[in-house]
Parts: structure tokens; C-alpha cells; sequence
């Protein structure tokens, strides 16, 4: 009676490891099963707005800087962004690519491209997957105002 009580909980531990060890399944995290690893969108290494030094647009520069900032730091899952045509705003008419945050971590938002229309540069990724880091959209932002 010991012997296969032993045995079935050998079986168990073997079948446990085999397929409950995540090694056959991609991190939802980093891997998308369709099309491999999850890009990383990085900041630039220089902000817009130290490019542009003591000139008269530096303070208005700023001020955007400080919007996207705190813009950005507020998302969470679940929330809707414009891609193209109005970053940093809610997403309406003009916006040319939506996305929607599916996951969070730090100084990162995972972004799922939805709905982007014909003639936006995301037509052709929709439904992808990309990690964005905070940087790389406040970029977004300062430069969809001209800086």
C-alpha cells in the first residue's frame, strides 16, 4: 500500500514538473506567442527639450514636459491612448491609432495598437504588443507639439 502511494505521488511530481514549470509557455510578460519577443520602445537618451538649450521655446518645452510627465505616470490598465494624432489627450475623431494599456511596470506601460485607421503609420500592426517606457511616450507627446 506504501509502495504505490509513493508511486502515484512520483507520477504526480513528474507530470507536475513536466508540463506546470512554464518552460513550453511564453511569458505573457515578455513573449507574444504570435510573433516571438515584445519590443521595448526606448527614451531617447536627451530629452526634447534640453535640445533646445536657452531659446525662447525652452519654457513652453517645459511646461509640455511636466503635462506629458505626469500624463504618462497616471496610466494604468485598462486605459485608452492616442498613438498618432493626440497623444496626451482622450482619444476622439482626430486620433489616427489608438492603443490601450495592458499591463504595467516600472518606468513601462505594455500597449495593445487597436483600431488604427487607414492612412496612420499603425494600420498595418494593429492588435501588437509593445512595452513603451515612460520616456519614449513623453517623447511621443513633446513631439506631436512641435518640439
Amino acid at each position: 500500500m506504501r509502495r504505490s502511494w509513493v508511486s502515484a505521488g512520483a507520477l504526480s511530481l513528474v507530470l507536475t514538473g513536466c508540463t506546470g514549470t512554464g518552460a513550453f509557455r511564453p511569458d505573457p510578460n515578455n513573449d507574444d506567442p504570435l510573433y516571438g519577443v515584445i519590443p521595448v520602445v526606448h527614451a531617447p537618451a536627451q530629452n526634447r527639450c534640453e535640445a533646445l538649450g536657452e531659446s525662447s521655446a525652452r519654457g513652453s518645452c517645459d511646461d509640455a514636459l511636466y503635462l506629458a510627465t505626469e500624463y504618462t505616470r497616471r496610466l494604468s490598465v485598462g486605459d485608452e491612448v492616442c498613438l498618432e494624432g493626440g497623444y496626451g489627450e482622450e482619444p476622439g475623431y482626430a486620433c489616427k491609432a489608438r492603443a490601450a494599456i495592458i499591463d504595467t511596470s516600472p518606468n513601462r506601460v505594455k500597449l495593445e495598437v487597436r483600431g488604427p485607421k487607414p492612412d496612420s503609420r499603425w494600420f498595418n500592426v494593429e492588435m501588437r504588443h509593445a512595452w513603451y517606457e515612460e520616456g519614449a511616450l513623453v517623447d511621443l507627446y513633446l513631439s506631436e507639439r512641435g518640439y
